[in-house]
């Protein structure tokens, strides 16, 4: 008696499963490209989520501060360049046109730096990669306006 119920529930159950899991072809390729169209819009959602997230700006107080710190590197390395250009124009000293062309180059990019420190609107863009790239920059000529300085000691 209990092999015969439990052969009719395996009957039973198998017979529920062909008839629930019975589709066709056209039926489950269809089913499986929603579900491929779900799974991307998901995924779009979620890289924007991250991107809006990742993009951080600066507050006002935060903003004003580096600028006016960014504003005072600029102008003593206006003064370092002015400096350099008069002790090029000594008489008794002599330079070549590479020290002119490099003294040039460096007063264009600290030009530079200025307008992009005045273009920045700190509500548009990603106030962290705007910072660590203007510090680099900074850097860079900060160390090109010692490197010109140390080499033409004599």
């Amino acid at each position: 008696m209990n092999k015969l119920i439990l052969g009719l529930a395996i009957a039973v159950f198998m017979v529920g499963n062909v008839f629930t899991s019975c589709k066709s072809n056209t039926e489950k390729e269809a089913d499986a490209i929603e579900n491929v169209q779900e799974a991307e819009e998901n995924l779009d959602n979620v890289t924007n989520d991250i991107n809006n997230d990742a993009i951080t700006k600066a507050n006002d107080a935060e903003w004003q501060a580096y600028k006016a710190e960014a504003y005072k590197s600029i102008t003593e390395n206006e003064t370092r360049i002015v400096a350099l250009k008069k002790a090029m124009n000594k008489s008794g000293t002599t330079f070549d046109a590479n020290y002119k062309k490099n003294i040039d180059a460096l007063e264009e990019r600290n030009e530079t730096l200025k307008n992009k420190i005045s273009d920045y609107e700190n509500n548009q863009t990603d106030w962290e990669s705007f910072k660590r790239e203007f510090n680099s920059d900074m850097s860079e000529l900060g160390n090109a306006l010692k490197d010109l300085t140390v080499n033409n000691k004599n």
